[in-house]
């Protein structure tokens, strides 16, 4: 069958667009196109609140996953609540344990700035109230009654002393005593000797008496002295606590809302009021060079901060985070440390928020490729799945060269929806090997990577540019420009029906035709500007084939497009570059000889073909023998071969050129070397549908038109394949013209019809093809070759019985 040109592309009248430009698409929202699937999952999963219902989206890069996952997250957290903030406190029980407060939002931020404003009030206010004329009138009382006590208890030592001839004087905190005689001379070392040997032992007694009570002096003087700072202390908690409760139940006043740490609030609260009044004496009024008491008043002040890791304040909804580099710190939270005398010192002022707790009561939207990439990132992300709780570790303190002060903050609990984004590859293989893991993605969000086209999705189509246009602040499309868009969306699927879904190369393509329109000062974006685009990306690309088709027309690589050749044909297959598809043609020939060794695939052979490929030859011998049934077993020696390949062979889509080959060979029948044949062929002969079936017709065209079109030239390709045309319009022209042509077969029976100029032929009741037909030559050919090979075994018996 030969297509019309109207059958050769798909191609939109921009009448029927129902826009002049794409300004007037903006008024209406972005939708998800095509994409119903997805989108009718996503809301599912981003309305479910229970456990384990946590998104897993799926689908190729630049299909729009992670932005309407985006724009879902946002439009899901608008309706619900503002979750707390999240706060680290001083332990001063355990301080390398910190304690985790959550405080509705706001009240976190509140709170930090009122601690700052009691800290201010109690440096200033604790200094004035110690100095207070009340203060010192009751320091003098509790002075004044220590010194009494102390004197009185210095007139009994003094008194002591004095009845044992000795005085007594302080000096420098040490009691200094020397004996005196009789008439109050204090006695020279020397005098002390000439005493008679009892009076010195009686002055040794007394000496040793007077010690003990000076012992005694001093315990009592201590403990007064004891209790004079114990009084000193009451006195100052006394006058201090008053403040103190004062600025706290400021505090309270200021916090509002219901808290539901509020026991955990009060309990902080009260440590730090007894805290301070431990330290009180810091607060005296300092002297200008009393560094050391100011240092120990500052760490001391330092208690009291609110160290605010995560602060919703402001907020409006639940949070939506999107976190593009899931470090372990970055996503879990961290422990800053400094450098102290060679030893790493942190506290908890020194803890950091992740992207987890700043997501707690909303969502986080992650890319399963990023996790893998770290191992500890991912064991701590399924733990955390597992538990529900976080705890703050900083992992990689265990394996520093110095010493390290640590902390160990309190884990939290945190509840977050989680969106991963991976491949479809991911997904299964993830189901696969990791079951525990993937059991909390229970909302699979599965992205198409086509749809079926519709007045719908079209319109949607212009929306999308529109918008785009907006964002990124591009001259807007006529409807033109967006027919040819929707054609080439139309073109990356290979489908007339359907367009393709990924996005991001029409968003490229829309800056690519903007920056064009702009060169040339045009207000819109005609089709013309697409149609540049679109020659100018493949000019970019085409290098590879570009050299490929100069090898053709230099001759380096034989191909001949001219004339009639038996056992030739030219098939046509495809490269795939990543960036990059095109076509072109590759000679394949056969030869045939009688034996008994059947089909050999050269390729195969020499290991340069994949296993697709050998299944297509496998399945085209199993067609040819039952093409000849009659004549089983064939006896038959044939070889296939690519000409020219050196980088291997996959796939099934020569299979048909091969048959056709190995048909020319036997019949001896030539076959039309302008006609390029692509096509899969099955156990029955039906001609099945192969990929890139543009670009093969494309790349043949281009050989043919090189070596120039004379209307002999053409392709023959599958009829399924029909719907999957999207040529260029230079083939389309051509074929207008009658230069070139497109014919499909359903059978393999009408492509040998066609290359040969000769009816394929049908068997009769007995199996035989007639004699005038393409199979009957080639029924023929196989008989002669069972002839030759009977003849050859009864020559091999005959020389067997001679043998003496």
């Amino acid at each position: 069958m030969n297509l019309t040109p109207a059958e050769l592309r798909l191609t939109y009248d921009p009448d029927t667009l129902g826009f002049a430009n794409t300004t007037e698409m903006l008024e209406y929202p972005l939708p998800w196109i095509g994409q119903e699937r997805a989108e009718m999952a996503a809301r599912f999963g981003l309305e479910m609140d229970q456990p384990n219902y946590n998104l897993f989206v799926l689908g190729e890069v630049g299909s729009g996953r992670s932005s309407l996952l985006h724009r879902a997250m946002q439009a899901a957290a608008v309706g619900r609540p503002v979750p707390p903030d999240l706060c680290y406190l001083h332990n001063f029980d355990t301080p390398e344990h910190p304690r985790a407060l959550r405080l509705p939002a706001g009240q976190g931020r509140l709170l930090r700035q009122l601690m700052a404003q009691m800290l201010k009030s109690l440096q200033k206010e604790i200094p004035q109230c110690l100095n207070g004329q009340d203060f010192k009138v009751e320091s003098e009382r509790i002075e004044n009654t220590y010194k009494t006590e102390e004197a009185k208890a210095y007139a009994e030592i003094d008194a002591f002393a004095e009845a044992r001839q000795f005085t007594l004087h302080r000096e420098s905190g040490h009691m200094v005593f020397t004996y005196r005689d009789a008439k109050g001379h204090t006695l020279t070392e020397e005098e002390m000797l000439a005493l008679p040997k009892e009076r010195r032992a009686e002055i040794d007694q007394a000496e040793q008496e007077l010690r003990t009570e000076i012992s005694r002096y001093f315990e009592k003087t201590v403990a007064k002295e004891r209790l004079k700072d114990e009084a000193f202390a009451a006195l100052r908690r006394h006058a201090v606590k008053p403040l103190l409760e004062r600025e706290l139940q400021q505090i309270r006043n200021g916090l509002k809302k219901q808290i539901k740490d509020s026991v955990k609030l009060g309990a902080y609260l009260e440590q730090v009021v007894h805290d301070v009044l431990g330290n009180l004496e810091l607060f005296e009024a300092l002297d200008s060079d009393d560094d050391v008491r100011q240092e120990e008043l500052l760490k001391v002040l330092s208690r009291y901060r609110v160290n605010l890791v995560v602060d919703n304040d402001g907020l409006t909804g639940a949070p939506v985070i999107v976190e593009d580099n899931p470090l372990f710190r970055s996503l879990f939270g961290s422990i800053e440390y400094q450098s102290e005398n060679d030893v790493l010192v942190t506290d908890f002022s020194r803890i950091r928020a992740g992207s987890l707790h700043k997501a707690h009561g909303g969502f986080l939207l992650l890319h399963l490729r990023d996790l893998l990439a770290d191992g500890l990132v991912w064991e701590k992300l399924r733990r955390l799945l597992r538990s529900g709780r976080l705890q703050i570790e900083e992992p990689g303190t265990a394996f520093t060269p110095i010493a390290t002060v640590s902390l160990e903050p309190e884990a939290v609990d945190i509840e977050v929806k989680i969106v991963l984004i991976g491949s479809r590859e991911q997904y299964y293989e993830l189901q696969e090997e990791d079951p525990e893991f993937a059991r909390h993605f229970g909302v699979k969000v599965d992205f198409a990577e086509s749809f079926s086209s519709s007045p719908a999705t079209r319109r949607a189509m212009a929306i999308f540019v529109a918008h785009t246009c907006r964002r990124l602040g591009l001259s807007h499309f006529s409807a033109g420009a967006v027919a040819r868009l929707l054609e080439d969306g139309h073109r990356q699927v290979d489908d007339q029906l359907r367009q393709s879904a990924i996005f991001a190369r029409t968003e490229a393509l829309v800056m690519e035709s903007a920056v064009l329109c702009r060169a040339r000062a045009g207000r819109l974006v005609e089709a013309a500007d697409v149609d540049a685009a679109l020659a100018a990306r493949t000019r970019r690309h085409d290098y590879p084939e570009q050299r490929l088709q100069e090898a053709i027309a230099e001759g380096d690589l034989l191909i001949a497009v001219q004339g009639e050749k038996v056992g030739q044909v030219n098939g046509l297959t495809q490269v795939d570059l990543g960036d990059y598809r095109f076509g072109f043609p590759i000679r394949i020939t056969a030869r045939t000889y009688a034996g008994e060794d059947g089909l050999l695939n050269i390729e195969r052979e020499v290991e340069m073909s994949g296993p697709i490929h050998d299944k297509g030859v496998l399945i085209l011998q199993n067609y040819l023998s039952a093409l000849f049934a009659h004549n089983a077993p064939l006896a038959l020696n044939a070889a296939v071969v690519f000409e020219q390949e050196y980088d291997g062979i996959e796939g099934d889509s020569a299979s048909c050129a091969e048959l056709y080959a190995l048909i020319s060979a036997l019949s001896g029948l030539p076959l039309k070397q302008g006609i390029g044949v692509t096509g899969a062929v099955n156990q029955y002969g039906e001609v099945l549908p192969v990929g890139g079936i543009n670009e093969k017709i494309e790349g043949y065209f281009r050989v043919c038109s090189a070596a120039g079109l004379d209307g002999s030239h053409g392709v023959l390709i599958p009829q399924r394949n029909r719907r999957h045309l999207m040529l260029e319009r230079k083939v389309v022209e051509a074929v207008e013209r009658g230069l070139f042509h497109i014919h499909t077969a359903e059978h393999a029976s009408e492509g040998i019809e066609l290359l040969t100029g000769r009816p394929a032929g049908i068997a009769n009741d007995t199996g035989n093809y007639p004699n005038a037909s393409v199979l009957g030559h080639a029924q023929k050919t196989l008989l002669a070759y069972r002839r030759a090979c009977q003849a050859s075994e009864h020559t091999k018996s005959a020389r067997k019985h001679m043998h003496p």
